[in-house]
């Protein structure tokens, strides 16, 4: 059986889950920094659901980050030619806490992000220019520290776990069960927002066939639920400008 070892002091702790490898992220001697990474295993119950028994992160690894304040910026994620081909069906870690305001959920990582490890990290992946323009971030956050949204208690986590080259290539399984997930996943951190970026994810993972983007009527597991439309930059529909007025309205809900 593997056991997890005890938490070392300066670590934050990890969301347990049936035997799937996570993250510490272990703050160092200045508040700033982050001075090594811990893989561990965890052992943690599982639960039902119509797909059978699945943990309560399904695939998904968490991290923790330990450091309250924002990093410093970090240098562009580039990945070599060859990456992101070969990170097909990986899986990046989840940014979660206790005391969100919101959790933004991606329909799943693209293989630019499955290569280098970090949320919405394509170039053209407008998610970070829409969170700063609208004002949730006072600066432009770079995808290497996507952990620090934590700081401003925002969270980031995936409907489905594995990477692909487009969402097209997900099931329309994989996106339910992905739903049903999910509402577990976070039940331990209690947003109290939760975003997902994707209309057509949403209709599909929720069964809302006539949904539309903005508030819905329905909450997860006591989190008021609110769709945006995709930020990837493949998404025509939405500009810059567009997207940053629909992450305002948002924003302006959360500080009511």
């Amino acid at each position: 059986m593997l056991v997890a070892p005890p938490v070392p002091s300066g670590v934050v702790g990890l969301v347990p889950s049936a035997f799937v490898a996570g993250v510490y992220l272990v703050s160092g001697i200045r508040s700033r920094s982050v001075m090594c990474v811990m893989i561990v295993a965890h052992a943690h119950p599982r639960f039902p659901t119509p797909f059978g028994w699945r943990s309560y992160l399904g695939d998904h690894i968490p991290v923790r980050m330990a450091a309250a304040a924002p990093t410093r910026s970090a240098d562009p994620v580039s990945p070599s030619k060859e990456d992101p081909e070969a990170a097909r069906d990986r899986t990046i870690p989840d940014v979660l806490g206790p005391d969100l305001d919101v959790v933004f959920v991606g329909i799943n990582p693209g293989l630019w992000s499955g290569a280098v490890g970090h949320h919405f990290a394509r170039p053209g992946n407008r998610f970070w220019k829409a969170l700063h323009g609208s004002g949730f971030t006072d600066r432009l956050v770079p995808p290497l520290e996507d952990a620090s949204l934590l700081g401003w208690n925002l969270g980031l986590t995936n409907l489905v776990a594995r990477t692909t080259a487009t969402a097209d290539e997900l099931v329309a399984e994989e996106i339910r069960r992905g739903a049903v997930e999910l509402e577990a996943r976070l039940e331990p951190f209690r947003p109290r927002f939760v975003a997902m970026l994707g209309i057509g994810a949403y209709r599909t993972g929720f069964g809302r066939r006539d949904a539309s983007l903005g508030p819905q009527e329905d909450d997860l597991g006591g989190a008021r639920l609110w769709v945006l439309p995709n930020p990837s930059g493949l998404n025509a529909h939405y500009q810059l400008d567009d997207l940053v007025q629909r992450f305002r309205a948002l924003r302006d809900a959360v500080a009511e």
